[in-house]
């Protein structure tokens, strides 16, 4: 199984169910994982769970449950996000020591097709704009980007528009009941 495949696979078959159960709770649409290096086995797949805690985006609380659980080991791991990681999320990606991320929808993505501009607003009031994503603590690199130098890129084209087109009805969920959780940018 090609790598980008194996991307697709973990998002829909292992965050994108936790997600539904997150944005149920009236959690937004971020999720993520990590996968062990060199098989790329799923070590860990969680969501977003702001409603417990704001900062418990989907990639921190990734984190977060990676160390309760004693399953860390950057060295030997990588983080798959459902979603191109905010400046948080990429500080908390290196100081977990994470050095590999790959990632599904960018930042734009979030912004336009999920109306959460925070990420860029963040990036642009607080940094002066965007990250590196290649910088000397890790690369993030977009799924899109390794789907379009796969042989079988036309597969997973289909799968990747039917991973979107389930995040968009989650979006659309979200959005509709954001407006009765306390999660303090909506």
């Amino acid at each position: 199984m090609s790598l980008p495949a194996r991307l697709l696979d973990v998002i829909e078959g292992d965050i994108l169910p936790l997600t539904r159960e997150g944005v149920a709770r009236g959690n937004k649409v971020f999720g993520a994982a990590v996968l062990r290096r060199d098989e790329l086995s799923l070590v860990l797949a969680e969501t977003n769970n702001e409603t417990e805690c704001p900062l418990w985006h989907g990639e921190v609380h990734c984190l977060k449950r990676l160390h309760e659980k004693r399953l860390a080991d950057p060295a030997n791991q990588v983080f798959l996000s459902t979603h191109e990681p905010c400046s948080m999320c990429a500080s908390a990606l290196a100081w977990a020591g994470f050095d590999t991320i790959w990632f599904l929808f960018s930042h734009e993505d979030s912004r336009d097709a999920f109306a959460i501009p925070h990420d860029l607003r963040i990036l642009q009031e607080v940094f002066g704009g965007h990250y590196h994503r290649r910088n000397a603590f890790w690369t993030a690199t977009p799924i899109r980007d390794l789907i379009a130098q796969d042989p079988d890129r036309a597969a997973l084209q289909d799968q990747d528009a039917r991973i979107r087109a389930a995040y968009d009805d989650l979006s659309r969920a979200y959005q509709s009941g954001k407006s009765g959780n306390a999660i303090p940018l909506n």
